[in-house]
């Protein structure tokens, strides 16, 4: 599949790696459908790439809102032929601290839109992908999901960032065995320390801090390596069930 055949559903689309993302794509001549709670960003990106992107406010938590994206693309652009994953939030926060134990509402919350948003998302997707026409390959789509190095070395405080991405990782593989009757690929991005505006937000101090942590090349990872591997992924068809690391070969301390 080459990018100018994607139809992509890129959820959290308007910033950071989806945004990069859905640039890269609509370069390539393909098309982005952008799902995203943030309207003013989103809309001000799809302004410069009139015809190529649409903005669909999306909870990806929630059923009917996911649908009515799945739908707007169909609507706009014929099909859905690719899904990105890239919505998602990770609040800090230990079990036992001075400001008493964990929220619960928190560590459901985090798995909600991490977990659950990302597995809402695919279930939806693949519905519409399955009636896609196939290739020489029999291939009728590809799922790129965003997990994190979190999921294999968590750090204190990353508990349920952790486990929501490791559910992510969890779920590759049988999501591939299961989809691969249909045509559909499924496969997962596991990222480091990547420049988004989680980074952003940080001093300039505590984000060299950051980037030396990365044995080669020591800085941050760029939202434009995260789409070129996405584009690694659509293209080269024998890629399926499995997580690549992309993280400069950092390996996260406790703290």
């Amino acid at each position: 599949m080459e990018l100018r055949d994607v139809v992509a559903l890129i959820t959290g689309g308007a910033s950071g790696m989806g945004e990069a993302t859905a640039k890269h794509i609509v370069a390539q001549g393909g098309k982005a459908v952008l799902l995203d709670l943030n309207e003013d960003k989103g809309n001000a990106l799809i302004a410069a790439y009139d015809g190529q992107m649409v903005l669909v406010k999306t909870d990806v938590t929630d059923e009917v809102s996911v649908q009515q994206a799945v739908n707007k693309a169909i609507e706009v652009f014929g099909q859905v032929n690719v899904v990105v994953n890239c919505a998602g939030i990770a609040p800090p926060a230990k079990v036992l601290s001075r400001k008493g134990v964990h929220s619960l509402a928190q560590f459901d919350t985090v798995l909600r839109i991490n977990l659950l948003g990302t597995f809402n998302v695919i279930r939806l997707a693949v519905e519409a992908m399955q009636h896609n026409k196939a290739d020489v390959d029999g291939q009728r789509g590809v799922v790129i999901n965003t997990a994190s190095v979190a999921a294999f070395d968590g750090q204190i405080g990353q508990a349920a960032y952790s486990a929501s991405k490791g559910g992510v990782v969890a779920m590759t593989l049988p999501l591939a065995r299961e989809l691969a009757e249909h045509g559909i690929r499924v496969l997962t991005i596991a990222p480091g320390l990547i420049e988004t505006p989680m980074f952003a937000g940080l001093p300039e101090p505590a984000q060299e801090a950051l980037a030396q942590m990365t044995p080669f090349p020591k800085r941050l990872g760029k939202p434009s390596e995260y789409a070129l591997l996405v584009e690694m992924m659509i293209r080269n068809t024998l890629l399926n069930g499995e997580v690549i690391r992309l993280d400069g070969a950092i390996r996260m301390q406790p703290k």
